[in-house]
């Protein structure tokens, strides 16, 4: 687990960072191609890009180190591993090892498996961010999956949080809708990641509990992850920047 010190230095940094880099793009694409022409063409108006389970199949490990190194954006893996604990501890080392800055596990996977994630990223430049619940299920969904009727989003999302942050993970990935509570449980020191994110003239597609970039950071989220809303815009640079003043906003509204 890295020590209260190191996690306090790193907070202290994000909390002086440019806005542009809280903002991370989502590469959501099965196409190398348009995702490098998106990446060239936000060179510089974001923080990071966010490579996941659609692109990297196609891109592999080399179109990571191209961002990082011809662009010198940060890269999210987006890759939600979860299997057991021998697996996802070696899929995290390999993760690091690529020089990424965020990998995410599904903290559903349990403390053990948390904790070997945790285990491999020591050392490293990369945090591990345990996704709580996915932004695209509500409560009905809960239920359907078998969950007691009588829990809410709100304590599932608050009960894998706290697991996460014991297996020492270092940050989590949740909903606006519940980043003020985890917040307030899992303390400063905690990286929290929102997706989800829309202005409230834009489609939420298939997301189901979102807010406002600048609500969620009102409420303590520290980075966000936005996709079609800047990709699929006519003029990607331009969404880009209203994103980054809506979150200069929440900043100075938070203090």
């Amino acid at each position: 687990m890295r020590s209260e010190f190191l996690m306090k230095e790193e907070k202290d940094m994000e909390r002086n960072e440019d806005p542009k880099k809280r903002l991370i793009v989502a590469l959501d694409t099965d196409s190398p191609e348009k995702a490098k022409g998106i990446a060239i063409a936000l060179r510089g108006e974001v923080g990071a890009f966010k490579i996941g389970m659609e692109l990297f199949p196609r891109s592999g490990p080399e179109f990571v180190r191209a961002i990082r190194e011809a662009l010198g954006a940060g890269v999210m893996l987006d890759l939600k591993f979860h299997d057991i604990p021998n697996t996802v501890g070696g899929a995290v080392r390999s993760a690091a090892a690529l020089g990424v800055k965020f990998c995410t596990i599904h903290a559903s996977g349990g403390k053990a498996m948390m904790d070997a994630a945790a285990e491999a990223a020591k050392g490293t430049n990369t945090t591990v961010l345990a996704v709580t619940l996915l932004t695209s299920l509500s409560q009905p969904d809960l239920k359907e999956l078998g969950f007691p009727e009588d829990m809410t989003a709100g304590q599932l999302v608050l009960r894998l949080a706290e697991m996460a942050v014991k297996a020492g993970v270092g940050g989590i990935v949740c909903s606006g809708k519940e980043v003020a509570a985890v917040r307030q449980c899992v303390g400063s020191g905690i990286t929290l990641v929102t997706p989800g994110v829309r202005f409230p003239d834009e489609a939420v597609g298939d997301q189901k509990r979102v807010v406002t970039p600048d609500e969620a950071f009102k409420s303590g989220a520290d980075y966000i992850v936005v996709g079609r809303p800047i990709t699929k815009a006519s003029d990607p640079v331009a969404a880009a920047r209203k994103f980054v003043a809506a979150i200069a906003d929440g900043l100075k509204a938070r203090g």
